[in-house]
């Protein structure tokens, strides 16, 4: 049989995790481009293209998604003006120590599944970089 897990237990993971970004001083979120490394702890890959910084309190309280958890960003700090001109491909998220924790493919069409949304893929260097949506959903299974 395989093993499942309670919606309290859901929400419990994604408060874990979300408070994960409040460490220190506030996380942020790297957009570069190329593939994603394999593992999240893996060095970075890819060019940096932009910094966005989490507000204080990087996200709210998971709630039921039923089934599962769901929880949505506070507002995040776009950057003002990107690192570099390229396709954004994948994000990474980091904790206030500067600990990855989490990343994803680039998107910007809501519905595409992704937990991020970026404002354009198509970085330009000196461009204002803003993220429309960040919502990491964990299922009740």
């Amino acid at each position: 049989m395989a093993s499942r897990i309670s919606n309290l237990a859901a929400i419990e993971i994604l408060d874990t995790l979300t408070a994960r970004f409040d460490v220190n001083t506030p996380g942020t979120i790297q957009i570069r481009s190329g593939s994603a490394p394999t593992n999240v702890v893996d060095t970075p890959t890819g060019t940096l293209l932009a910094t966005l910084t989490f507000s204080g309190t990087a996200f709210g309280a998971a709630t039921d998604a039923n089934p599962g958890a769901t929880v949505t960003a506070a507002s995040i700090t776009g950057d003002s003006s990107a690192d570099a001109t390229g396709t954004a491909a994948h994000w990474r998220a980091l904790d206030g120590n500067g600990l990855a924790t989490q990343h994803g493919d680039a998107a910007v069409t809501p519905g595409s599944g992704e937990a991020l949304l970026l404002n354009t893929t198509a970085i330009v260097s000196g461009a204002a970089v803003d993220i429309t949506a960040y919502t990491i959903t964990i299922a009740e299974a």
